[in-house]
């Protein structure tokens, strides 16, 4: 009973030493974070990446597809099914502080040889030739977390269940800015198709005139060839326009978690509508509400905690053993009880002595890794202001070439008239008017490629500030 006792002892020592040791301190690395976003004229606290997804895009086509895509992309889908299993590894992690406990049940019967000094004393003290053993026993082994270790086990659990978290959510971002895009690249598309059809309405006005002026001889067939390649080229566009415009679709039916069909929408991108009160934000609010980076940040710590586990793993390791059960050399008697019972306690301090500098390179390599994760979050701090600082330079310039390539668009509109009056009347010649039709068409097709790159920016923004996972 004493020696139990003295067990005892040494194992509410250990649990009480467990309360006296912390995990590895976390100091959050300094980070290359500006006062303010390049472009943007003041610190504004507020930005659009606190708006809620379905606030951000107020049109309801696109709203019902973001939803789709939430509820039944694959990559996103994929994303959660990692996040499930990690919950998992996370509740299990939650058990490593208890010990573990085992039953097991063997029967053994063993005969030695008659000439050996075990079959001459079985043949003598027990008049038989062999030997049977039964045993029924719990076993319980117990390691005191005196160091840490487990506790930093456990946090690098957390932390893995946090990154895929995080994400998950870096995914619905992406998947969210992918649909608006693709969404306004239709739009725009829709929008070049109507300008290319109108155009075509153009060119056929003026190849046939040109055809009765050159019956009348008042052109050559050469003005009538130029006009009707002009015609021609127009429907060429039109037929690249309607296949872009399928291919788009289907991206976007994919893009959803659906086969590739027609994508309905009763609006134009002339009726689209964003916030108009484009603000960044502060760059430290963007890393913290920024899935990726926040999943780097995590990344660091768990490197941090399996800092904490090689030191430990340098340390004694307290470990308490025990067995207990039934045991009997005969069948008939292997569950008598108390006389079948049986059971030990083992309680053993081992130091790791000389492991041919394992658990020392084991550990400097730990110190490494979270040095490379240091820079591998300050580089994601990085990159994510220069995403941001790329959307407002883009989304700023792309509104003084919009509204360049509109009065452009007006003006060679108005010039197409002209050119017509002036040909009709003859003080213009066919070529003029090809040109100033071609110009124009190719000026409202630039301006509606302008119109959908300055959407993309304040998607792009949208997301780079970390918008789009609520």
């Amino acid at each position: 009973m004493k020696r139990v006792k003295n067990i005892i002892i040494t194992f509410a020592l250990a649990i009480g030493s467990v309360s006296c040791v912390s995990k590895l301190a976390y100091t959050e690395p300094e980070l290359p974070l500006p006062e303010k976003f390049q472009y943007t004229a003041t610190a504004d606290t507020a930005s659009i990446a606190n708006l809620e997804w379905k606030q951000f895009f107020s049109d309801p086509i696109l709203q019902e597809l973001i939803e789709k895509g939430i509820r039944n992309n694959y990559d996103l889908q994929i994303a959660l099914k990692q996040v499930a299993a990690s919950q998992e590894k996370l509740k299990q992690a939650k058990y490593m502080q208890y010990p573990d406990v085992g039953f097991g049940v063997s029967g053994q019967i063993s005969k030695p040889s008659k000439n050996s000094m075990n079959g001459q004393s079985l043949n003598l003290f027990l008049g038989q030739s062999h030997v049977e053993d039964y045993n029924a026993a719990f076993n319980l082994s117990w390691e005191a977390d005196i160091w840490g270790k487990i506790k930093n086990q456990q946090e690098v659990s957390r932390m893995q269940y946090l990154q895929t978290y995080e994400g998950s959510k870096a995914v619905q971002t992406q998947v969210v800015a992918a649909i608006a895009q693709g969404y306004y690249n239709l739009l725009m598309l829709d929008r070049q198709l109507a300008i290319a059809k109108s155009n075509l309405e153009l060119s056929s006005n003026t190849l046939l005139i040109t055809q009765k002026m050159w019956e009348s001889g008042d052109t050559t067939s050469l003005g009538v060839q130029q006009a009707s390649a002009q015609k021609q080229a127009t429907e060429l566009l039109i037929s690249q326009l309607e296949q872009n415009i399928a291919i788009q679709e289907n991206a976007l039916s994919i893009l959803v978690g659906e086969t590739p069909n027609k994508i309905n929408r009763t609006i134009e991108m002339s009726d689209t509508s964003l916030p108009r009160n484009i603000s960044a934000g502060l760059p430290a609010a963007m890393v913290s509400r920024r899935p990726d980076v926040r999943q780097q940040e995590l990344v660091l710590l768990e490197s941090n905690a399996m800092v904490g586990i090689a030191q430990a793993n340098m340390y004694p390791a307290l470990k308490i053993t025990a067995n207990g059960g039934v045991n009997s050399f005969k069948f008939d008697n292997w569950f008598q009880i108390p006389a079948s019972l049986f059971g030990s306690v083992l309680g053993g301090i081992t130091q790791p002595i000389f492991q041919k500098r394992q658990l020392k390179t084991d550990l400097e390599v730990a110190k490494i890794q979270r040095e490379k994760n240091v820079l591998a979050f300050r580089q994601s701090v990085l990159n994510a202001v220069g995403e941001v600082s790329d959307a407002l330079v883009s989304n700023e310039n792309l509104k003084v070439q919009e509204q360049k390539a509109s009065e452009q668009a007006a003006t060679l509109k108005e010039g197409i008239k002209s050119a017509q009056l002036l040909y009709k009347g003859g003080s213009a010649n066919y070529l003029e008017v090809i040109t100033a039709q071609g110009n124009s068409l190719q000026a409202e097709l630039n301006l509606a490629s302008i119109k959908r790159q300055r959407l993309s920016s304040i998607v792009d923004l949208y997301r780079a500030l970390g918008g789009g996972w609520k």
